[in-house]
């Protein structure tokens, strides 16, 4: 069920709202065509993408949503963990009759994506993860610090006003001495101003404590980014990022067969705030030079299948007669498609990108998955490798 809203929005568009499973659901809507779904992060809101969701809308349906206990949406006592916002995303689309989308998303909305994509892979087209959590435990330890027990009390100071202005101080002090936190200083104080509603704040320590503990981010999606072979996939990230590290983009890229990785130099945990002419056009360059993934179910099944034989190492007394394993049988990638590059104009099954220099191996099996070579490279330098190109032809 859909509702009206009196308000504006990002960037003029009015807020809509609709109900799933008994919850009112915020979200923006804007342009036709092919369907962009954009996943803010945690203490956000759908405005956070305001700066490119104009331009996007030209040639794309844009929606970007309130999660649930963010923005306008509800705030129930309910789940927040990444697998049940991934089953919202699922649903909300859904509602709104749409099968497909490429889905972006940033910060704890990149885990979402990420999710989204493993749990319903055959309603994801693409995978953008921009300054994504659950790539390792590295994390701030203000968040850190956020998931410990008794937090809540702490943080129910925010909306205080002298505590408010003794944190806006410190935040532009930390911005005039060019630290990697000061430059993201009103983003920061946007998600603090966001927990001054005491639902608000519930929301965000469940959602939190759901991904994040003492030691850092507990969930990692790392033992399954086999499966994103054959899935167009770029990410995104600033290299003066303090929430969580540039490293984690460059450990994501190699564990991901055949993503884009692109680092704004200069940009802290929100390139799309930093510079979003560049942010939009490094997205419509991807959008343009990649076809939507196709899911095979029989494909996937073999991955999964494959990847256990490899991690099992029969023991004696397992098999008597075997003293090593056999070895493994090379799969197809779970999704199928065709990728072209945007400065060659050639369809290629293997295409390595150092730089501005596109060439095709003559050896497509030279390069085991997800062992992409990270080297150093030059600030705002895009890459592209690993063993296949994104939505590759399979054979």
């Amino acid at each position: 069920m859909t509702h009206g809203a009196p308000s504006a929005g990002a960037g003029g568009l009015t807020p809509r709202f609709v109900t799933v499973h008994g919850y009112r659901r915020c979200y923006l809507r804007a342009g036709r065509g092919p369907v962009l779904l954009l996943i803010h992060g945690i203490g956000d809101n759908a405005r956070t993408w305001a700066p490119i969701i104009g331009e996007l809308a030209r040639r794309h349906t844009v929606i970007a949503p309130d999660l649930l206990g963010h923005g306008d949406s509800d705030k129930p006592r309910g789940d927040y963990s990444v697998a049940g916002y991934a089953c919202g995303m699922r649903d909300l689309l859904t509602v709104l009759g749409i099968e497909r989308a490429t889905v972006v998303g940033h910060s704890l909305g990149g885990g979402v994506a990420m999710q989204f994509a493993y749990q319903f892979p055959e309603r994801c087209e693409r995978l953008v993860l921009v300054a994504t959590g659950g790539v390792g435990p590295d994390l701030h330890p203000a968040l850190r610090a956020a998931a410990l027990p008794g937090a809540g009390a702490v943080m129910s100071l925010l909306g205080v006003p002298p505590v408010r202005f003794a944190g806006w101080a410190g935040l532009r002090a930390l911005r005039l001495l060019h630290t990697a936190v000061g430059r993201d200083a009103e983003d920061i104080l946007h998600v603090c101003d966001s927990l001054g509603v005491p639902t608000a704040r519930t929301a965000f320590l469940r959602t939190l404590r759901s991904v994040v503990d003492a030691h850092g981010q507990a969930i990692t999606m790392l033992d399954r980014c086999y499966l994103a072979a054959g899935m167009p996939s770029l990410i995104v990230w600033g290299d003066r990022d303090a929430v969580i590290p540039v490293d984690h983009a460059r450990i994501a890229h190699a564990a991901m067969p055949g993503s884009r990785l692109e680092i704004f130099a200069g940009a802290g945990h929100f390139p799309h705030h930093s510079d979003p002419v560049r942010f939009r056009r490094v997205l419509e360059d991807f959008l343009a030079t990649t076809r939507p993934a196709s899911h095979s179910p029989r494909q996937w099944r073999m991955m999964l299948r494959e990847h256990g034989r490899e991690a099992y190492t029969p023991r004696p007394a397992d098999d008597p007669g075997t003293s090593t394993p056999s070895p493994p049988v090379a799969v197809a990638p779970a999704f199928t498609g065709s990728s072209t590059t945007a400065k060659s104009g050639v369809t290629s099954k293997y295409i390595v990108t150092e730089s501005a220099t596109t060439a095709e191996s003559p050896h497509p099996g030279a390069s085991r998955p997800g062992a992409s070579r990270v080297g150093r490279r030059l600030p705002g330098e895009t890459r592209r490798s690993g063993p296949r190109d994104p939505g590759a032809p399979v054979g």
